[in-house]
């Protein structure tokens, strides 16, 4: 109970920054939970997925210090979690149990990796109803939580490791994919190497 007394006001923000996000250009009305959730899905999916590809493939074992992971290992990670997390929402079994998603070795094999988790988690978001968000689930060790709450989990693990992987992508010189988005919508140069978008915080 404790638990969900601080991520429900956590799920509403999301859900509010997602319809934020949308600009002139979003749908008008209120952005109930279900909505929210599903926009900042759509949001991170595109982001995750454009960082997987960006990187070449003779960087996909660049690590910034040697105590971390590879780049590669970081999508592995992230599927992994995915279909953890999901399969708790769906309340299906885990197809990736037992399965170190991190030990991939090319560059093909963890965007496939990504991409199928991907696919796993796609109708638990597509098929959400803020009535279903608000059922309650059983996963994992701990008490049964709100199915808004697991896939809450997806968006907060997975723009961590978003976050993370921009430093990799931009140690190689790499503009990392929202911030070049940004740049495409805004008709600016999508803060590039050569300074575009400088004096602000970018990822």
């Amino acid at each position: 109970m404790v638990r969900s007394a601080y991520l429900v006001p956590g799920i509403m923000l999301m859900a509010s920054a997602a319809a934020l996000g949308q600009g002139p250009g979003g749908a008008a009305g209120p952005v109930g939970v279900a909505a929210g959730l599903q926009r900042g899905y759509a949001q991170l999916k595109g982001n995750l997925t454009q960082s997987a590809e960006k990187m070449p493939e003779a960087d996909y074992g660049f690590k910034p210090t040697g105590e971390i992971r590879s780049f590669g290992q970081l999508w592995g990670h992230v599927a992994s979690a995915q279909f953890g997390q999901c399969s708790q929402a769906k309340g299906v079994a885990n197809p990736s149990q037992g399965v170190d998603l991190e030990t991939k070795t090319s560059k093909a094999e963890f965007v496939k990796a990504l991409a199928d988790s991907f696919a796993f988690c796609d109708d638990a978001f597509s098929a959400l109803t803020d009535a279903s968000a608000a059922e309650m689930i059983q996963g994992g060790r701990g008490p049964a939580t709100a199915r808004a709450i697991a896939l809450t989990g997806v968006l907060t693990h997975g723009s961590e490791m978003y976050g993370i992987g921009t430093v990799y992508l931009r140690l190689k010189g790499l503009v990392p994919p929202s911030t070049e988005n940004q740049g495409r919508r805004g008709g600016g140069g999508g803060g590039g190497n050569g300074g575009g978008g400088r004096g602000r915080a970018q990822q």
